[in-house]
């Protein structure tokens, strides 16, 4: 028989299992809290003091066993003033604090040393000041620190050679004067101490790296004859005649060129000539076959008759909705890897995976003909629509060169390539009942989408490739809004004619009972399982024709 003892002393540890794995970390919870209520802020957070911590708060990552706060992301979400003393600095777990591009004032928190966890600080795009810690050894397991975009001063510390996991540093576009100390291990990969007030010459151990991590500075690097680095090079003075030309040479000397040298100009120039569009084409067919490719969303924000999105950045922010448990900023967004997903009538929808792990949907808007205050009112209408068969806007960017939209993802795909996506030996047939739930999901978003705004919004673009399968399998309708806002020199018939009423010849003047005829579209394709518009012995027919004849049979 078992001993009473025992028995109790194994209920006692089951209760600590249970109590450990169920429990939130109080004292963290009550750190981040107070920090909040200290700190002034533009943008409210979901942090509710009643609710749970782990998977709930915006920002926030718990370890593994929900005993600890490990991450804290929050960059740009408007945080002014200078962090509160003792609030941050009590996470003692913290392994990652991102605070960048937000308004923070003040010197250095020195109370960051009770850190000792620290791998990644991020603190770029704010408005610190006043010097770093002269002892910067507590962080012993730092890999990435990012204080650029600053006006931090006096001397870069030496404590940095302490530091040998780091991996990454950052201090460019500050005040920092003085000498480089030599902090250059072998773990430290990517460098940037441009655009500070520093002087003397670069230690050997950072000579490995270009010199763009030093411009801006009056740095010298002896091995490159002690010529100092600079931004850039130097203009050449007004009075300065260019660099002498063939032709001036010619000029000046006054000798006749032999049929020899003649004859090789005109072949090296035909050469020339060749060599140039030979490089132009491959170019072309190169971005032609890389378009899917996935490449830095910021690389495709940008055209050539158009300034870079990057560029756009310091003066415009994304506009997130009440709500949204995104953390990210521009920068981050323009900096994710991109997946084109498809390109319809209004934009080009790009799957976006941030640095996080997040994954969102970026809709880069084409041809809006609205200006700035009626797009931001369209997208707040938009913004409101909240149900869970219609894909939610998250967030907005509005630019003179750019629009964008950001959405959720969702990883089932679209009604149109559930039906018609896959061909060969490997598709596979989509069951009734699947079928049934994407109707009933998408007849729910329609009906809701048709309730906002005293029932007269109107979605304009309801075709296959607009709904997608949420995880429960159920339609849900997206692409809502960009129907109202685009350009009124676009051709009038830039929807697809297969999901268009036959009184609609304009997106722009679409109404819900046109939205009710697409949707009657999307349900014939459904039932089978075909597009709305077939070409069948070379001639083009539309299902709705063909339905509309079944009656005289």
């Amino acid at each position: 028989m078992e001993s009473p003892i025992f028995s109790a002393i194994l209920l006692l540890l089951l209760l600590a299992l249970l109590s450990r794995g169920i429990a939130d970390p109080a004292e963290d919870k009550q750190a981040l809290l107070d920090f909040l209520g200290e700190i002034r802020l533009r943008r409210r957070l979901n942090w509710d003091s009643n609710g749970p911590v782990c998977g709930r708060w915006t920002g926030v990552i718990c370890s593994s066993d929900k005993s600890r706060i490990v991450t804290v992301r929050l960059p740009g979400v408007g945080f002014n003033g200078r962090i509160p003393p003792n609030t941050l600095s009590r996470l003692s777990a913290l392994q990652t604090l991102s605070l960048r591009s937000n308004g923070l004032t003040g010197p250095f928190p020195s109370d960051f040393a009770n850190l000792t966890s620290l791998a990644n600080l991020y603190l770029q795009f704010n408005r610190f000041t006043g010097p770093l810690p002269s002892d910067l050894s507590v962080w012993t397991n730092l890999t990435v620190l990012d204080l650029s975009f600053n006006a931090f001063n006096e001397s870069i510390p030496s404590s940095l050679s302490n530091l040998t996991h780091l991996s990454a540093l950052n201090l460019s576009n500050n005040s920092f004067s003085g000498k480089v100390p030599d902090f250059g291990h072998p773990n430290l990969q990517l460098l940037n101490l441009s655009n500070n007030n520093l002087v003397g010459e670069i230690p050997n151990s950072l000579r490995r790296f270009p010199n763009s991590s030093f411009q801006g500075n009056s740095l010298v690097n002896s091995s490159f004859f002690d010529i100092p680095i600079s931004p850039s090079p130097p203009p050449l003075p007004p009075s300065l005649p260019p660099i002498l030309s063939p032709v001036q040479s010619l000029t000046k000397t006054h000798h006749r060129l032999s049929e020899a040298a003649l004859l090789g100009i005109i072949v090296g120039g035909c050469a020339l000539v060749f060599a140039v569009i030979a490089v132009f084409l491959l170019l072309c067919c190169s971005r032609g076959k890389g378009e899917n490719v996935r490449k830095p969303l910021k690389k495709l924000g940008s055209s050539p008759e158009k300034p870079s999105v990057g560029k756009l950045e310091e003066n415009n922010r994304l506009v997130f909705f009440d709500g949204c448990n995104f953390v990210f900023d521009l920068e981050d967004l323009l900096r994710a890897s991109a997946e084109v997903l498809g390109k319809g009538s209004f934009g080009t929808a790009y799957k976006a995976v941030l640095e996080d792990g997040a994954t969102v949907v970026v809709k880069r808007l084409k041809e809006v003909g609205v200006g700035r205050r009626e797009f931001e009112q369209q997208m707040e209408v938009v913004g409101r629509v909240r149900h869970e068969n219609v894909v939610e806007l998250r967030a907005y960017y509005y630019s003179k060169d750019e629009k964008l939209m950001v959405c959720d993802y969702y990883r089932l795909g679209s009604v149109s390539s559930m039906l018609h996506g896959r061909r060969g030996e490997n598709k596979t047939s989509v069951d009734w009942e699947t079928r049934v739930r994407v109707a009933i999901g998408a007849a729910r978003g329609v009906a809701r989408i048709h309730a906002e705004s005293s029932g007269r919004l109107v979605h304009g673009n309801i075709k296959s490739s607009n709904i997608f399968l949420n995880p429960a399998g159920y339609g849900c309708i997206s692409d809502l809004g960009p129907a109202t806002i685009i350009h009124q020199s676009l051709p009038p018939m830039s929807r697809p004619a297969g999901y268009r009423a036959p009184e609609v010849f304009d997106t722009r003047k679409a109404t819900q009972a046109s939205d009710v005829y697409s949707f009657g579209v999307v349900l014939l394709e459904l039932l089978t399982g075909k597009s709305p518009i077939q070409v069948i012995g070379g001639k083009e027919t539309r299902w709705c024709t063909w339905c509309g004849g079944c009656d005289r049979w």
